[in-house]
């Protein structure tokens, strides 16, 4: 019996053109994809969440493959992921998807290098979420910190999870803060 129950999804794409200053030729797209679904341990104390986690790996590539579909895999510059857990689970319910969100992402993208920023919190239905963003190939890139807001209306409820996993094109939109460059990356050990 599969322990992933989806009850619903979304999917979310922002377009930025600009912060305030002038048009860019190439605007910003952000993308997050959802999945709601049932907390198999809410309520409860499971000893072993690995079998879990295992499971969880389908539903990240369902979701990563959603989001490289919308943006278009040689266009994915950074990435995240995120998970909120309904009050009747625990925070460990949303950290088994840092192995497989993680993993999924890596996989659809080719095995970028970059550690795979996250968020998670245990809330009620309607919580949201800034999630993390970096560059897919050096952590240290500067210009591609940013965030995203994820969440949906009625999730997670109290036996659910909202696990959430978070693409983009580019760095911000007007980035000038110096610091180390995606053409400057070379060492290729996910930091510089």
């Amino acid at each position: 019996m599969s322990l992933i129950e989806i009850r619903k999804r979304s999917l979310t794409v922002e377009t930025v053109y600009h912060e305030g200053g002038p048009p860019v030729d190439v605007p910003l797209r952000l993308a997050a994809a959802c999945a709601v679904i049932r907390n198999p341990y809410a309520g409860r104390y499971e000893p072993d969440l690995l079998p879990f986690m295992a499971e969880l790996r389908s539903l990240g590539t369902l979701l990563a493959q959603e989001l490289v579909d919308t943006l278009g895999r040689d266009k994915v510059e950074v990435y995240s992921k995120a998970a909120i857990v309904g009050v009747d689970g625990e925070m460990e319910h949303g950290a088994v998807w840092h192995e497989a969100g993680g993993w999924a992402m890596r996989t659809v993208l080719g095995e970028p290098k970059a550690i795979v920023p996250a968020a998670k919190a245990v809330a009620g239905a309607g919580y949201r979420l800034m999630v993390p963003l970096h560059y897919i190939h050096a952590c240290y890139v500067r210009s591609h910190f940013n965030s995203m807001e994820v969440g949906i209306q009625d999730a997670p409820r109290p036996k659910e999870i909202l696990f959430a996993l978070v693409m983009g094109t580019g760095g911000r939109v007007h980035a000038r803060l110096g610091g180390l460059t995606t053409a400057q990356v070379s060492v290729h050990d996910g930091q510089r």
